[in-house]
């Protein structure tokens, strides 16, 4: 049996795949546009694990595993074996035997990483508290669509030091484009949690404002993550500073963007001016996630494709 490739963090391929999966977004996304049927994954069975909320997730996968002539299975732990205690390893023999490719969408990476090394099939990550792959996947190229080339460009990230964020420094480095931080005090990043060595791909800013100045793009997502509940009182004083608004894109370059993962709270951390306004394209960074992840599956179980 061949080792499957599976995608549970950024850096897990190459800038040259990536040259090679954005062609492939590029190209699926036109034929759907053209209302062309392409069925390349026809007979293919997704299977989807889910112990956290979802809306765009489950919504992209599902309809971009139907659209490539495949069939997707939704699983929520609490429904499931999983969520009365079976081992991740056990359930990943099991589940990896009736499918082709498993997405999972969790708390912990140990997690989806002991699933993926017990699976006959690929694994993706679908989110987890420490990354969110395919999410930047979609916001890089919707960037390219608007942009071009984000080799060399920066990012602004304002807000919390959360998945989201650690994502965008390993794709800073994997591309090799700037990612600068702005935290509030106490919930700063930990570049070795990114796996990162140093090599000046990002910057850290205590003054969000300065972070903003000159970028290309500037992101941002909620001030309380899934599972940090509790902290939410606290999040909201601590953040106040954090908001992006259209000061903070004022200081950024004339053409940037705006982009949020979503869902989001206007007047947190971004003002309706910003995520309703012009620069915004965070309706067609939601749109991307299902034709990136279209491509994404296509390549890890078909490898590279000839169109």
């Amino acid at each position: 049996m061949n080792t499957p490739r599976h995608y549970l963090q950024f850096k897990d391929f190459t800038r040259e795949q990536y040259d090679y999966l954005f062609g492939r977004v590029r190209w699926i996304k036109d034929k759907f546009k053209r209302y062309e049927p392409y069925h390349p994954l026809f007979d293919r069975t997704l299977v989807m694990i889910f112990e956290k909320a979802s809306t765009r997730t489950r919504l992209s996968f599902e309809a971009g595993m139907q659209q490539l002539g495949g069939s997707a299975i939704y699983l929520n732990t609490r429904d499931s074996q999983l969520g009365r205690g079976e081992p991740v390893e056990d359930a990943a023999q099991v589940i990896s035997r009736m499918s082709d490719v498993v997405m999972i969408r969790t708390f912990e990476q140990d997690i989806i990483d002991r699933f993926a090394a017990n699976s006959r099939v690929p694994v993706i990550n679908g989110l987890t508290n420490e990354y969110h792959p395919c999410q930047i996947l979609a916001d890089i190229f919707t960037f390219i669509e608007h942009r071009g080339s984000i080799q060399g460009k920066t990012v602004a990230w304002v807000g919390d030091a959360n998945n989201m964020s650690y994502t965008w420094l390993q794709a800073a480095e994997v591309l090799d484009f700037k990612v600068r931080v702005s935290t509030p005090p106490g919930y700063g990043i930990d570049p070795a949690r990114a796996g990162l060595a140093g090599t000046g791909h990002f910057e850290l800013f205590a003054d969000p404002m300065e972070a903003c100045r000159g970028a290309d793009l500037v992101t941002t997502d909620v001030w309380t993550s899934m599972g940090f509940e509790a902290e939410n009182d606290a999040r909201m004083k601590a953040f106040a500073d954090w908001c992006v608004d259209a000061d903070m894109m004022a200081a950024a370059n004339s053409g940037a963007l705006f982009m949020h993962c979503l869902p989001a709270h206007r007047g947190e951390e971004v003002t309706a001016e910003v995520i309703d306004g012009p620069q915004s394209v965070v309706w067609d960074e939601a749109e991307n996630r299902l034709h990136v992840q279209k491509a994404l599956m296509e390549y890890l179980m078909l490898g590279k494709v000839e169109s």
